[in-house]
């Protein structure tokens, strides 16, 4: 029993994922190459650690999740792993400078130093509030985080001829470490029941890494203050380009945003509002103090720390007015496009939503092949663009989001009515997060690819998987689907089968229709047939959020 408890497929295929990166990772990135599977290793220990305990009782996770700890550890990880190997062939090919390598390698060590520390602490509270009985999988974790220290110890003294300074480097990450042990203590306090363990480090991890290269370039670009530090000028001295400045700017802003309203409602209830606290006209100039805020913050001081940190020599909006009409043919034509596509499927499905008996699960699937119609044209005339459109499109959703939790007048009640049309078992009244995973699962392997990519399908990742295989995967388990994975589960054969043969038909077409582009690189089908298999198995075999993970999967196994 104990053995078929540890060989759940999810693990499985997460192993065979990890592997998959670390047999592919070259001489020169050994020392990376180590610390990810120790970072694996504890990963794996510390989730069979608690599946096996009552730890989980420590916090509210998602119903029917499980704890997934060990693909949220290894994801963003493996990510990096791969995205250094890739730049690693771009060195080597003279096609970009070693400083873009140098700073790779430090997100990566940020990265899995930040799930290190989370895993360190979930494996400390953990191993306190259980029986202790299970004494093989402790001193795993244990020896795991001693090597992994003096993995990384080693590997900074290492890269510390070539400039780089090896205490800075290791405060530098520690600081990283604790902050995402903070972060996620707050996130599953301030949101319980949203989210398994693995998911919420795995937005952890990633808003670290925002935040931190958000300080990290602000110090970079400020004359005066930490300029003689090797961690700032070396990593974050790199030329970023306007539009992910904007973004950055925009998407961190409204992050933050809510702390600072709180802060304002908080001096404004003491001052002026203490008298009227319970009445409607309370809630009216909350609404109003939440506008002239939000605006503030939108027109002052967001693009201040965009101009800071890049000359924009006009407003950052009026440069993105000007980046728009720039080529007005395209770009507002694709606006248009959006607009119309947007309307039409939004109106169709939500009047369908209220009076139709069709399955939820199908219904959202319509929004994955709309996706699909809207983002490939774009990605294949217009990429730049779509990065830009993509960050507006999340910013509009942080705002409706933000909005609809504090119940801001008059949209708050509004969006709340709309957005439960289109919620499933993974959502709640405290947070949705459907239409974020969809969005990001999208436009991360966008992103990432900015700059040197060798590889013409890895930007598709996210619309590929999501759009077509997860799509083909539920309509085609939904009603044909008859042999199921397990006994307890949904996900059947048969689906699994079409998500798979549907990904690799649509890159049979993509990949001539790409070369008549800008691409004539050969893609290797082996390694495309691996990473459309893996993908669909973690499919069919995770209990987690799956729009954020497979894109991310997929993207990783594209890079190598």
């Amino acid at each position: 029993m104990a053995t078929s408890s540890f060989l759940t497929g999810e693990r499985a295929v997460v192993a065979l994922f990890i592997a998959r990166i670390i047999f592919s990772t070259p001489q020169s990135l050994l020392s990376e190459s180590l610390s990810l599977s120790l970072l694996s290793l504890l990963a794996l220990s510390v989730e069979i650690s608690v599946d096996a305990s009552s730890s989980l009782s420590l916090f509210k996770i998602r119903p029917g999740a499980s704890s997934g700890i060990f693909l949220g550890a290894v994801a963003l990880p493996g990510l990096m792993v791969s995205k250094l190997i890739q730049m690693s062939r771009a060195v080597s090919l003279n096609q970009v400078g070693s400083e873009e390598l140098e700073n790779l390698q430090l997100l990566y060590w940020v990265t899995s130093a930040s799930c290190y520390t989370v895993l360190a602490y979930l494996c400390f509270i953990f191993y306190h509030q259980s029986d202790r009985k299970n004494c093989a999988t402790s001193r795993c974790s244990l020896s795991c985080i001693a090597l992994y220290f003096g993995v990384c110890c080693v590997s900074f003294a290492v890269k510390s001829h070539g400039g780089w300074c090896t205490p800075a480097m290791l405060l530098w990450l520690f600081s990283h470490g604790i902050a995402a042990v903070k972060l996620i203590q707050n996130i599953l306090h301030t949101f319980p029941a949203c989210a398994s363990i693995g998911e919420a480090l795995l937005v952890t991890v990633g808003l670290v890494i925002y935040f931190g290269d958000m300080l990290a370039c602000t110090a970079a670009k400020s004359h005066g203050y930490f300029t003689a530090s090797k961690v700032v000028t070396v990593a974050y001295g790199i030329q970023r380009s306007e539009v992910s400045v904007i973004i950055q700017g925009l998407i961190i802003g409204l992050l933050l945003f809510p702390m600072l309203f709180k802060y304002v409602l908080q001096i404004l209830e003491r001052v002026s509002l203490a008298s009227s606290r319970d009445s409607a006209d309370c809630h009216i100039r909350r609404s109003f103090v939440f506008y002239i805020s939000l605006a503030c913050l939108l027109i002052i001081a967001v693009p201040s720390w965009m101009q800071l940190v890049q000359d924009f020599h006009v407003h950052p909006f009026l440069w993105v007015l000007d980046f728009v009409l720039s080529e007005p043919l395209k770009r507002l034509s694709l606006c248009i496009y959006w607009l119309v596509v947007i309307y039409v499927s939004v109106i169709r499905f939500y009047n369908i939503s209220k009076s139709s008996k069709i399955e939820r699960i199908l219904l959202r699937k319509y929004y994955h092949l709309m996706a699909v119609s809207m983002f490939v044209p774009a990605l294949v005339l217009q990429p730049k663009f779509l990065d830009l459109a993509f960050g507006a499109a999340l910013a509009v959703f942080l705002m409706l989001e933000i909005i609809r939790i504090w119940r801001i007048w008059p949209l708050g009640q509004l969006v709340h009515q709309f957005m439960n049309a289109f919620t499933d078992h993974r959502d709640t009244d405290l947070l949705v997060v459907s239409h974020f995973s969809l969005l990001l699962g999208c436009a991360l392997p966008i992103w990432l690819s900015s700059g040197f990519n060798d590889r013409p399908l890895a930007p598709f990742a996210g619309i590929l998987s999501l759009g077509i295989g997860d799509t083909m995967a539920s309509v085609v388990g939904y009603k044909y689907g008859v042999l199921r994975w397990s006994k307890t589960g949904k996900k059947t054969i048969e689906g699994t089968a079409a998500g798979i043969t549907s990904v690799l038909a649509a890159c049979s077409i993509l990949l001539p229709l790409l070369a008549t582009t800008r691409y004539i690189l050969a893609q290797n089908w082996y390694s495309l047939l691996f990473a459309v298999t893996i993908s669909g198995l973690l499919e069919a075999y995770t209990a987690q959020l799956d729009n954020a993970f497979i894109p991310l999967v997929f993207y990783s196994l594209l890079c190598l």
